[in-house]
Order: structure tokens, then C-alpha cells, then sequence
């Protein structure tokens, strides 16, 4: 379960100790297998369990020690060091609200309430898009852009110790294809779910 983390007003990610005791309903159980011939159930079987395990300890842990260490050291969270990066890289350094939560795989509601924070800090300034609906552009001030700069080289430095450095080149290459495999599956979803229940439109209040 998450908890809102008292300095940011952000849900946190869970411990990664009730990750493992809470894993086992992801597998199927009680050590992997079928609790019956019929159940309708595509369990995991042992090697796609382990593989699993081992990428679920990584998915709770990386995100938690990428984000303690950015706060400890930049004094921004992961977050919104994703949302000033990648507005850093835009040519004209803005971006429609609606393609930045794609871009950092976030709800609008939640990109909202980020990106409300930072344009308080002066880092981000957010404008209406003319014409019909509700669109909002952000963009990176040079106070955010300064920001990106120096915090850029110990987030590298993190990503580095954390993942990098430990793999080999072969290893590395296979990351980016289940990467993108796992995006795919989950935009897949994504769309699904939109298509479902539409997402709410983009809201600035100036």
C-alpha cells in the first residue's frame, strides 16, 4: 500500500518488505502452480515467477532510492526532475500538459498538482493554448532550466550505481528491449482505459 510522504504531499512507494510479503498473490500463491486444471488462470511457472520477484524488488526500490537521493541532493523529487528534463529538451523548452504526462508516464491530475508546485518556485510557467477545449502549455523558465543543469550530473551519477555500471553491454541492451516491451503492454492498457472512461480535460486556473 502507498503512503503520502509528509515532505512532498506525494503518495510514496511502498516499503519493498510488504512488497515481498504481498508478492505471492501476484504468482499465484503459495510457491507458483495452478490451484486447479480449470481455474481459467495463467499462473506464473518457476522461471517466469523468479523473473518476476526479481523485477518487482526493482520496480519498488529503484524509483525510492532515485527519489531520496534527488531530494537529498537537488532537493527536488524524481518527479519533477523528469518534468523539467524533459521540457529541457524541447526546443522552445515548453510542452502541452496533456504530452507531458505521456512523456512521464503520469495522470494529468497528478501532473497538475506537480507542475502547480514547481511554477510556485518559479521554475515552470504555464499559459492557455487559444482556441476550443481546454489545453494548457508549460513551460521551462530559465530559473527551471538552471535547476536541470545542476542537478543533472548526480542524477546520472545515481542512475549509474543503481542500474548501469552493475550490467554488461549485453545486459544492457536487453533492458531496453523489455523496457519497451513493457511500455507497449501498458500503453495497450492505457488506451483501453481511456477509451472506457476519458480522462478529465487539462485545468489551469491563473
Amino acid at each position: 500500500m502507498s503512503r503520502v510522504d509528509g515532505r512532498t504531499g506525494e503518495e510514496s512507494d511502498p516499503d519493498p518488505r510488504e512488497a515481498g510479503a504481498t508478492s505471492a498473490a501476484a504468482e499465484g500463491g503459495d510457491g507458483g502452480g495452478s490451484t486447479g486444471p480449470d481455474d481459467g488462470v495463467r499462473w506464473l511457472n518457476d522461471e517466469e515467477r523468479a523473473a518476476w520477484l526479481a523485477n518487482s524488488a526493482i520496480m519498488v526500490s529503484l524509483p525510492a532510492a532515485l527519489d531520496a537521493r534527488m531530494q537529498r541532493e537537488s532537493g527536488m523529487t524524481f518527479f519533477e526532475y523528469m518534468v523539467l528534463s524533459v521540457l529541457s529538451e524541447e526546443p522552445d523548452r515548453t510542452m502541452q500538459m496533456s504530452a507531458l504526462a505521456v512523456r512521464t508516464a503520469a495522470s494529468l491530475s497528478r501532473l497538475s498538482h506537480v507542475v502547480g508546485r514547481l511554477e510556485k518556485r518559479g521554475l515552470i510557467t504555464r499559459a492557455r493554448i487559444p482556441g476550443l477545449g481546454r489545453r494548457t502549455n508549460a513551460t521551462l523558465t530559465d530559473a527551471g532550466f538552471q535547476e536541470v543543469v545542476a542537478a543533472a550530473p548526480g542524477h546520472v551519477a545515481a542512475v549509474r550505481e543503481y542500474l548501469i555500471d552493475g550490467l554488461e553491454h549485453r545486459d544492457i541492451a536487453a533492458l531496453g528491449r523489455i523496457g519497451r516491451a513493457v511500455e507497449a503492454a501498458i500503453d495497450r492498457g492505457a488506451s483501453v482505459s481511456r477509451t472506457a472512461k476519458p480522462e478529465s480535460p487539462e485545468s489551469f486556473t491563473p
